[in-house]
């Protein structure tokens, strides 16, 4: 099968384009041939299709100029991502096209000439875009992210007047009046056959706000086999960390360093914690207690660190943190592999995190919000335990309790390990995700 991948960025800028490039080396790997479609970038992989691949174009700034007025007739309908796609159709012949994120840059203008060659279309929704203006259901009006649903029935203006993308007014009007013609259009519903949904919360929103459930299937995100396996073999040889007392003296958050993550939250439940934590030997059969300093490392890059810092530094706790920045790779294998457990403090309606799929693939336990699609990763006091969004004392309290308890450390870890083997491995992804092909297949 030759299969089309289309997603703006070509080079890893969050978890959506670390899905798109391993179910791109997992299709890769099952013999197909995969053709890429992207925007171009100093930061690109290497792609032998590049020369399809369309002009980049910066949005992250939401500044009023005459470039980016320019620029709006590319965000709801670009010719120069038409025309090339069309190129690439021609030359490559794929049966099947799959698309990430397309928003802004390549904007839905290539859907019609997919159609136009009858090729079949399926897209995975990484984000709440196709609902909500600013992609994730919240807004940061007086500089503090809440969640909003306001947009519900199309009331797209909302999002103009709380100023939901990046706290502009411009911003927020370009992204208004994008989702007012494209859903004016239904753009997407017309020309998607299917939507696929990383979790059930999604494909709920979704059917909530209007798009049609049949459209809509879920199939979760997965986690590369070689990492499972390589963890299997390290608990069979007793080198799950705290085993041998293996394991740092510290607890882990890695992602992205923005508001919706719910850092400060993070910040704040440990400078509830008490500095030193009596902790009873993980040694079978052991009664005595250790006395032990643990700190918070954060890895992560974004815009906010520096308020992070500051905020550390202002509820007394600079000490008990570190901030790593961007890591990647078996950097960051490293550092979640020998962490007590990891957690992952979001305040937003979270989708399929794959932060915490590849926590649980290392074999350690997750504190997470019990929000948007996260409780249908962690099995509370089975894989992890579950907090209430933006509670601080609460998270506190779920730290304090593994912290003293590393006998539920080890089982849970274990629990989650054998979860992600049985659930979210790459061969039950394939499967599923081809059946989906092969479904659209004949038209």
């Amino acid at each position: 099968m030759k299969i089309l991948q289309i997603n703006k960025f070509f080079y890893l800028n969050g978890g959506a384009d670390k899905y798109f490039f391993e179910v791109s080396k997992l299709l890769k790997n099952h013999g197909h041939k995969v053709i890429f479609f992207s925007m171009k970038n100093q930061k690109n992989l290497f792609s032998k299709y590049e020369k399809y691949f369309i002009d980049y174009i910066d949005f992250s700034k939401a500044k009023f100029s005459f470039n980016a007025l320019k620029n709006i007739g590319r965000t709801i309908y670009s010719l120069e991502a038409k025309r090339k796609i069309e190129k690439l159709i021609k030359d490559a012949n794929p049966d099947i096209a799959h698309i990430h994120n397309i928003y802004h840059q390549i904007s839905p203008s290539i859907l019609h000439v997919l159609k136009k060659y009858n090729i079949p279309v399926v897209m995975t929704l990484h984000d709440y875009k196709l609902i909500c203006p600013s992609y994730n259901l919240t807004n940061a009006l007086n500089s503090k992210i809440i969640l909003c649903e306001k947009c519900k029935k199309q009331k797209y203006y909302n999002c103009f007047l709380n100023k939901c993308v990046k706290n502009s007014y411009f911003a927020s009007a370009l992204n208004c009046l994008e989702a007012y013609i494209h859903n004016f259009l239904k753009i997407y519903e017309k020309n998607i056959d299917k939507f696929i949904a990383p979790s059930q919360f999604m494909k709920d929103k979704c059917v909530e706000f209007g798009i049609n459930a049949d459209k809509i299937i879920v199939l979760p995100n997965f986690v590369n086999k070689s990492g499972i396996r390589n963890q299997e073999l390290r608990i069979r040889n007793n080198e799950l960390g705290i085993m041998n007392h293996k394991l740092e003296n510290y607890i882990l958050y890695f992602g992205r360093l923005s508001k919706e993550k719910g850092i400060d939250t993070l910040l704040k439940a440990v400078s509830q914690l008490s500095i030193i934590h009596p902790v009873k030997s993980c040694k079978a059969g052991a009664k005595q207690f250790n006395r032990v300093n643990y700190q918070l490392r954060i890895v992560g890059s974004g815009d906010l660190r520096l308020k992070f810092e500051k905020l550390a530094k202002k509820l007394n706790i600079k000490n008990k943190i570190k901030f790593f920045g961007h890591l990647e790779g078996e950097e960051l294998q490293k550092i979640i592999r020998e962490a007590m457990f990891v957690v992952a403090p979001s305040i937003w309606y979270e989708n399929c995190p794959l932060s915490i799929l590849e926590s649980f693939a290392l074999g350690k336990s997750v504190i997470a919000s019990k929000i948007g699609g996260i409780p249908e990763l962690i099995k509370h006091s089975e894989t992890g335990l579950l907090f209430e969004p933006g509670n601080a004392k609460d998270l506190a309290n779920k730290i304090e309790c593994l912290l003293n308890r590393p006998d539920k450390i080890i089982k849970m870890g274990q629990n989650a390990l054998k979860i992600v083997r049985e659930k979210f491995n790459a061969d039950e992804h394939y499967k599923k995700l081809i059946k989906i092909y092969v479904q659209h297949l004949g038209g």
